[in-house]
């Protein structure tokens, strides 16, 4: 907040720590030096990229040619040195954490003071997008593929407090990234588990019995047509389909293709129709327990219904286990068993397309009740353990989001 001239943060506590004090608010070229040192042409060459910050220019994916000859003129960069990269104005300034050189198109810069200043601070700082925004002013005009100058940084004015408190700021922010890399490694590992025990506990091609069994079990497995363990309604294409205008927000909910996101059912945000408009409909009735399945556009999504009453659009199809355990059948449907005939019956020329009679013609392993039901148990509870981290990093993210717009000014 500002009062007269003088600039107030809105005041947090930060590790138990409150702070008062008045933060400076000066021009950039008063806080930054220009680096530009030549002539280390036998360090690696570096890329700043904006999804993966500064890398090593070998560790990309492309081939990209330039003339060793011209690597004289490149720029050192060391850790803890910033670079304006090419998009800057898009993604916010870059932090290098290796030592190299890079083109001399991008712009280096560093403290004066390095003492006075916390670098972890200034990292988020110039990610915010108030900062990114404020660059805006000075690169009216300038083309894509074109870096902001450090005369042209230097107009731009940046507002920070003392160093005490922008230690805490940083601590506090990078607690949390570290909170949010730790659930994201632990969602990765539980896919990378999922997976390997999705080819482990099914059999393979051709074969009837998986590698992997639970105890008790040694049946062969039967290979059974879709159509033959579930019935499947249709959403209604009728004259009765619902129009625009009788789309509400409140009352049956009437599910789309767009409403199945990560095996749920988005109920809050889907579209509703009134009890009348339900009752014409003569398609799909869907009830807890089934399974519906998108036939067009995004091919194969899926969700399991998790609520008692409702209907489907056209794009969808309700699958009701008939005599096949619904968890099991939900596994199988997000499987490689499932894409694998997806793909050979896509049906699709402008968008994918599948008709119910070729999805009733699935071959879905089957193997006796109770092995089922351990197999739908088991994969159940990984993903509820992938859904509650998945729940935590969006907490955090928001937590996050919350603290850059609230600890800074």
């Amino acid at each position: 907040m500002y009062i007269g001239n003088i600039i107030i943060p809105i005041k947090i506590i930060l590790l138990n720590h409150f702070f008062y004090d008045i933060w400076e608010h000066v021009k950039s070229r008063y806080l930054f030096k220009n680096i530009s040192s030549k002539g280390f042409q036998n360090l690696p060459v570096l890329s700043v990229t904006q999804d993966k910050g500064v890398i090593y220019r070998d560790s990309l994916d492309i081939d990209i040619k330039y003339d060793s000859s011209t690597l004289k003129n490149y720029k050192l960069v060391q850790p803890g040195d910033f670079i304006i990269s090419l998009r800057s104005f898009q993604g916010g300034f870059e932090t290098s954490y290796l030592t190299g050189i890079t083109s001399p198109a991008y712009t280096i810069f560093n403290f004066i003071d390095n003492q006075s200043q916390n670098h972890m601070f200034w990292q988020y700082l110039f990610k915010r997008k108030n900062f990114i925004n404020s660059l805006k002013k000075v690169t009216f005009g300038i083309r894509d593929g074109k870096a902001i100058s450090f005369s042209q940084f230097g107009d731009v004015k940046v507002e920070y407090p003392d160093f005490g408190e922008q230690k805490h700021i940083a601590i506090t922010l990078n607690k949390i990234d570290d909170a949010i890399q730790l659930h994201e490694r632990k969602c990765e590992e539980l896919a990378l588990i999922k997976k390997a025990l999705l080819q482990k506990l099914f059999p393979k091609k051709d074969e009837i019995k998986p590698e992997v069994r639970y105890e008790n079990f040694s049946d062969a497995w039967e290979q059974r047509k879709l159509g033959e363990v579930v019935e499947m309604f249709n959403g209604d294409r009728g004259y009765n389909y619902p129009k625009d205008s009788e789309l509400i927000s409140e009352g049956i909910p009437f599910i789309n293709a767009g409403d199945l996101k990560n095996g749920q059912i988005d109920l809050k945000n889907c579209k509703k129709i009134s009890r009348e408009k339900f009752n014409q409909l003569s398609g799909a009735k869907i009830r807890q327990g089934d399974i519906l399945y998108c036939l067009r556009g995004t091919l194969g999504k899926n969700a399991i219904v998790k609520f008692n009453e409702g209907t489907v659009a056209s794009s969808l199809v309700d699958i009701r286990p008939k005599t096949i355990n619904g968890i099991y059948l939900f596994i199988i449907l997000n499987s490689d068993i499932e894409y694998r005939q997806r793909i050979l019956n896509d049906e699709g020329a402008a968008q994918p397309n599948l008709s119910v009679r070729n999805l009733a013609k699935f071959i879905i392993p089957v193997p006796k009740t109770k092995e089922q039901q351990k197999i739908g148990d088991f994969f159940n509870q990984i993903d509820t353990l992938i859904t509650l981290h998945q729940c935590k990093l969006k907490k955090l993210r928001q937590l996050k989001k919350f603290l850059l717009q609230n600890m800074f000014i």
